[in-house]
């Protein structure tokens, strides 16, 4: 830290040398400044830190592993091992994390264009490209690893072709030449369900590909509300999301349908061991999940407003109840 002398002080004749920079000469001051310096250093390695937190996008993760656990005790008709399931959330964790994290590298020529993601790490410019590369592919092999040596090989290959589907299928390919992107891309979204029941079991059976039609039918109401919401943002970046080349009234009747799909779906795997615990929470929240879909596709009837984001939240928050009673209708069986 520097002082700038004062230039009142300056004996005459020396005004030469006003702006000098001098060293402060107390101990008190030296040590206010190495506690600056100091406190500058944590700040920039906290905002690294944050910055490649963010590129794993943990909200996505968080709903992710949301479906995860409920698969396995679904799998198990109990609690599995508990060593199992840290092991398979930390695995799923730094899988999705990479796959996040490819995803921000894929897309850091379009990112700086939608408001939305203009302030990640790449768009900011406060990490390079290559080490975002670096980040993400030591997270995959991380995550292989990990679900190699302590899972079994299918989970090993359902985490390893999540990533890959996510990365080269969805974010390369489908995101940027189709509409139904939303609904392809749901496959790696649904991923997590197939994953924690191979852990388990070391197959697939039945439920578990009904479990994992619940999430990928779900996926398009939910994230067409998001893309309502940010038409304008995928429009600038030349990304074709259905409610960018369709009309609104497509885009309500989509969701109208995929989510009376997903209430099937969910409604389905009742008969499949579970309770009427279960039943008639499915039942419930898919009932309310059809209200906020059906208001939406009126309004897009009417040329109302639409208020996407009702759906959306309420979307979060249905399949967070259904996994809840998944795993609670275990537990009273």
């Amino acid at each position: 830290m520097t002082q700038l002398v004062d230039r009142a002080s300056v004996p005459q004749g020396a005004a030469a040398d006003v702006s000098r920079p001098v060293r402060p000469t107390s101990a008190a001051a030296l040590a206010r400044a190495q506690q600056e310096q100091a406190a500058g250093r944590r700040a920039g390695f906290g905002a690294v830190v944050k910055a490649y937190v963010s590129l794993t996008k943990p909200r996505i993760v968080e709903l992710l592993l949301i479906t995860t656990v409920p698969a396995m005790l679904l799998a198990e008709r109990g609690v599995p091992s508990l060593w199992l399931i840290a092991v398979v959330l930390i695995g799923g964790s730094l899988a999705a994390g990479a796959a996040n994290a490819l995803n921000c590298y894929i897309d850091r020529d379009i990112d700086p264009l939608m408001k939305r993601t203009s302030r990640r790490p790449l768009a900011t410019h406060s990490i390079t490209p290559r080490a975002v590369l670096i980040f993400g592919l030591t997270l995959a092999a991380l995550s292989t690893v990990l679900m190699a040596t302590f899972t079994n090989l299918l989970a090993t290959l359902l985490t390893v072709g999540a990533i890959a589907y996510y990365d080269l299928v969805y974010t390369l390919w489908l995101k940027r030449t189709t509409p139904q992107n939303t609904v392809w891309g749901g496959a790696c979204g649904a991923a997590p369900v197939l994953i924690g029941w191979a852990a388990v079991t070391g197959g697939l059976a039945w439920p578990a590909w009904v479990m994992f039609a619940v999430v990928f039918l779900w996926q398009p109401p939910h994230f067409y509300a998001l893309a309502i919401k940010f038409k304008d943002d995928y429009a600038r970046a030349g990304i074709p999301m259905l409610p960018v080349v369709a009309s609104m009234r497509r885009v309500g009747l989509e969701t109208v349908i995929y989510s009376w799909l997903t209430v099937a779906a969910s409604v389905a795997l009742w008969p499949f061991g579970m309770t009427v615990v279960y039943g008639v929470v499915a039942v419930v929240v898919g009932a309310l999940l059809l209200l906020e879909a059906h208001r939406l596709d009126g309004r897009a009837r009417r040329g109302e407003p639409l208020k996407p984001m009702r759906l959306f939240h309420w979307s979060v928050t249905y399949l967070t109840l259904l996994c809840v009673a998944i795993g609670v209708d275990v537990f009273i069986q």
